[in-house]
């Protein structure tokens, strides 16, 4: 017997909300993804930066962090943002309809079974009339109910407060007049091939404004020598 579509009008548009369905539950996979690549991937950074920061290790323990990084945030990536995308755009297979419809039963308990059942009964090989009409009127009694309300998108917005905590970060970093010195870590991360040495513990600064003086004059120089540690003695080399 030939299925004609005119008869299982409200059978498709089951299968229509069922679609529509994936797509919300991938959408919200994909904005909570996102927000968890911004909290690990920030995270991440801060790390690299950190143990550079306070380490200045040498060039190849450098290029292991990174190596590391890059492969890290690609996982990221991929788990992440880069799968839902595929699913969203059909490049990849999701959720069947019966997998939908167990997520579905889940939030709306009561039609659980119902759902399952009518896409069983759907794919029955034997298309008698009785079979149709009873696909027809499953499906019309199944019509009112809100798929789509099975996805609730403000679970996956809770996870923005994740991602700003790397940020809060970075700008406690920055307040505290390291930031600069912090982004140079990754400088050198990246340049993991060329040679860097760790700045002085401390550094000299000049008191005495008038350095010139005459031949046969005594000329007192004054400094300071700001910095976590204190030298023993200075020297002037002249000339």
């Amino acid at each position: 017997m030939v299925l004609k579509i005119k008869n299982l009008e409200s059978y498709q548009r089951i299968l229509d909300k069922l679609e529509a369905f994936t797509s919300r539950y991938y959408k919200r996979r994909l904005v909570k993804g996102l927000f968890l690549f911004l909290f690990l991937g920030g995270l991440s950074f801060l790390f690299i930066g950190g143990l550079e920061y306070l380490l200045w290790l040498d060039s190849r323990f450098r290029s292991v962090l990174l190596v590391a990084g890059i492969v890290l945030l690609g996982f990221l990536f991929v788990s992440y943002i880069l799968l839902p995308v595929a699913h969203l755009l059909r490049l990849r297979r999701g959720l069947t309809h019966k997998e939908g419809s167990r997520l579905i039963g889940m939030h709306f308990p009561e039609v659980s079974d119902k759902l399952y059942n009518l896409l069983e009964l759907a794919d029955n090989t034997d298309r008698s009339e009785l079979l149709l009409a009873s696909i027809e009127q499953r499906s019309k009694d199944l019509s009112p109910v809100p798929f789509q309300l099975a996805v609730q998108m403000k679970e996956a917005y809770k996870y923005s407060k994740y991602a700003l905590l790397p940020l809060a970060i970075i700008g406690l970093i920055w307040l505290s007049g390291n930031g600069l010195e912090f982004i140079n870590s990754y400088k050198r991360v990246v340049n993991y091939d060329l040679a860097y040495e760790p700045p002085a513990p401390f550094s000299f600064e000049l008191l005495t404004a008038d350095l010139r003086v005459r031949e046969d004059q005594p000329f007192i120089l004054k400094l300071r020598t700001p910095g976590e540690v204190q030298p023993d003695q200075v020297r002037l080399v002249l000339e």
